[in-house]
């Protein structure tokens, strides 16, 4: 008999340590998982020639991500914002960005790059917070937000577009893109000023 609990105890443990070594393999981090994968793609391709390089990848999944942020905060902005220089601000974000994330979904369908299809817990984090805000408590943080975020993607896309170990085709959409991030920076910055 106890030979049979030994036995059974035994078992369930391994199945218990097999769960959450499942768990560790796929978390409720869309960005994580996306990473995770083109990791894995990246090592195949040393043979198989089917992943793109960390690089490529990085670029993509952080690009992928924060083109979400946008158009996120975007739709938030349009329904809370109380200024309507705000509002409008968040719709050129949804209608700009969606727009870019259209193109790298395509793009990345052709380089076999697995993008995040839901936002990262960090950049969850941002829409929770602004969430809870109305009014001009909600645009100022928001502004502030898009200036730091803008800034962000200005440098990602830059570094992409002058890096030699990035794929061809996603630099150029680094290239083609970063004059709208621009634009989108300077507009925010004088909006910023305006509210503060």
């Amino acid at each position: 008999m106890k030979k049979v609990s030994l036995l059974l105890l035994l078992v369930v443990s391994t199945m218990s340590f097999q769960a959450c070594s499942d768990k560790k393999e796929k978390s409720s981090d869309s960005v994580e998982n996306a990473e995770n994968a083109n990791d894995a793609k990246e090592k195949e391709g040393a043979g198989a020639g089917t992943g793109q390089t960390e690089d490529t990848n990085e670029f993509a999944v952080k690009a992928a991500n924060g083109g979400l942020l946008e158009v996120e905060l975007g739709r938030l902005a349009q329904q809370k914002a109380q200024n309507k220089e705000v509002k409008d601000f968040g719709a050129m974000m949804v209608m700009d960005h969606s727009k870019a994330n259209d193109e790298m979904k395509a793009l990345a369908t052709t380089k076999n790059i697995t993008l995040p299809t839901a936002l990262g817990e960090d950049e969850q984090k941002h829409v929770n917070e602004l969430t809870k805000l109305s009014g001009a408590e909600f645009d100022r943080k928001y502004v502030s937000l898009m200036v730091d975020d803008h800034k962000e993607d200005i440098d990602l896309f830059r570094k992409a577009a002058e890096d030699n170990k990035t794929d061809a085709d996603v630099k150029a959409f680094a290239v083609k893109t970063l004059p709208t991030l621009q634009k989108h920076l300077e507009h925010i910055t004088a909006l910023d000023k305006r509210l503060n």
